[in-house]
Parts: C-alpha cells; sequence; structure tokens
C-alpha cells in the first residue's frame, strides 16, 4: 500500500467557530489505538463536545467522539475516552498558563491526517456573547446579500 501524503480532513468543528473567539493555534499529535486510528481512517469522528486540558503536565484532548470500528472486536476502544495530546513542553506550559485566565478554554478545531500521521488542531479561545453571536451572524447575511448584489450587477 502506497504511503498517504498531504492533508486528509476527518473532522471539523464549525461549532466552536461560533461559540468562541479563536485567539491561538497549536498543531498536535495524539497518542491512539489501532481500533481508533481504523474508526478515523473511515472518517468517523465528533469534535462538537472536545475540550483539552493540561493535567501534571501533560495535555489531554477530552470529550471527543470517536465511535467504536464496526469490524473490531473484543480489543476496540470506549468511543469518549480522554487522548493524550503530543506537544512541545513550551507549547504546553504556554497553553497552561493563557488556559488558567478567566473566560480562557482549549478546544478542538479540527481532526486530520497529515503524512499518515493523526494531529488536531487545538486553539486557545475566548468565549463569545450572545450578542456577539448574533453580531457575526448580522455580518455574514450583510457580506452574502452584498455579494449577491454585485453578481446581479454584473450579470447585467
Amino acid at each position: 500500500m502506497a504511503k498517504e501524503t498531504g492533508r486528509k480532513l476527518v473532522a471539523s468543528n464549525k461549532k466552536a467557530r461560533h461559540d468562541y473567539h479563536i485567539d491561538d493555534t497549536f498543531e498536535a499529535g495524539l497518542v491512539l489505538t489501532g481500533t481508533e486510528v481504523k474508526a478515523l481512517r473511515a472518517g468517523r469522528a465528533s469534535l462538537v463536545d472536545g475540550f483539552a486540558s493540561i493535567d501534571r503536565g501533560e495535555a489531554w484532548l477530552e470529550g471527543v467522539h470517536i465511535p467504536e470500528y464496526t469490524e473490531g472486536t473484543w480489543t476496540n476502544h470506549a468511543p469518549r475516552r480522554k487522548r493524550k495530546l503530543l506537544l512541545h513542553r513550551r507549547q504546553i506550559d504556554e497553553l497552561a498558563m493563557e488556559s488558567q485566565a478567566k473566560g480562557r478554554t482549549i478546544v478542538p478545531l479540527a481532526l486530520y491526517f497529515v503524512d499518515g500521521r493523526a494531529k488536531v488542531e487545538i486553539a486557545l479561545a475566548r468565549g463569545k456573547k450572545e450578542y456577539d453571536k448574533r453580531h457575526a451572524l448580522r455580518e455574514r447575511q450583510e457580506l452574502r446579500e452584498a455579494q449577491a448584489a454585485m453578481s446581479l450587477r454584473k450579470n447585467r
């Protein structure tokens, strides 16, 4: 079998981009079992309830749902288990310090393969208020209407 090259997206977390202001992003490796990798290669995962935490100097990804591999046997994994994140020490220290601030959290944005290795894009984020979410929706709607008007004018 030929070795994979490039980036293959498995799952993205659109809800995180809606619910949080994204400040800084990091790419982290994941410690996975064999059936988790096979389930991811089948394109099955959900990042919606996921978050990362720092515990005793180690980064952990929690709440991410990777369903059991359908062809797996008794060696199958638990779908919502804690998974260790592979980051440099300086990155872990920065995440630990920044996430202690009020209203800051670490959320997963995307899960993908890079050259055959599973990676997760995590972000240091601040929660949005309800009015921020409405404002962002309004801006997106206005931009969409402006583009529609421009394309209508161009087609005349």
